[in-house]
């Protein structure tokens, strides 16, 4: 049998050391490679979950949008939060001009979505005082005058031909829970109220 010279074994040593050094880079690799596929997986959940986080805490779905008019700086239609008041709805309009009759409306009712919010103006008296102040002494205006339908109270709408106390009454609410009525022929909405009344409507009030 041929002896193996030195020369020989000095190759079979070298491919051998280039066969550990091959072998173990390619482990190292295998082994990164792994680390950085399973990093990548953290990062992803990491950055879905902190997505998810966001999109529940910046999108409520609760936003309601309201038509603020009448005797504001800036009528318009506004989206405000879930929760806001008529006040808010104002304030967001620009607040209410010099005129407004802020006493008339229910400044702290809660906004629904495809609200109107009307704020109407103060009716000028004989005296060149508001309608508002005779409203809160409780006398009535006059038989012929044009009643405001904005601070007009039960008495004064009692007065209308064809409106007793239950219609009245009803108009008062109807004008509470939308913030104020813009135009007369809103009332044509409640129960109770027919075209005659309308027509008597039309001919005492005023918005």
């Amino acid at each position: 049998m041929d002896r193996i010279g030195r020369s020989q074994l000095v190759v079979y040593a070298a491919v051998g050391i280039a066969l550990l050094i091959v072998g173990g880079r390619w482990l190292a690799s295998s082994g990164e490679s792994t680390a950085a596929a399973s990093g990548v997986s953290f990062t992803s959940n990491s950055s879905r979950g902190g997505s998810s986080a966001g999109v529940s805490v910046g999108t409520s779905g609760e936003d309601v949008v309201v038509d603020v008019t009448g005797s504001v700086r800036d009528s318009g239609v506004y989206r405000l939060p879930a929760g806001a008041r008529v006040e808010d709805a104002v304030k967001r309009a620009g607040g209410a001009t010099a005129t407004a009759n802020l006493e008339a409306i229910n400044l702290a009712a809660k906004l629904s979505d495809g609200q109107q919010v009307a704020v109407p103006a103060k009716a000028p008296t004989a005296g060149g005082g508001a309608t508002a102040g005779t409203a809160a002494t409780g006398s009535a205006p006059a038989p012929d005058a044009p009643i405001s339908l904005g601070s007009a109270t039960v008495a004064d709408l009692d007065t209308i031909e064809g409106i007793g106390p239950v219609t009245a009454q009803n108009i008062i609410d109807f004008r509470d829970q939308n913030g104020g009525i813009s135009s007369i022929d809103q009332l044509d909405r409640i129960s109770g109220i027919g075209p005659a009344t309308m027509e008597a409507l039309r001919a005492r009030l005023q918005p």
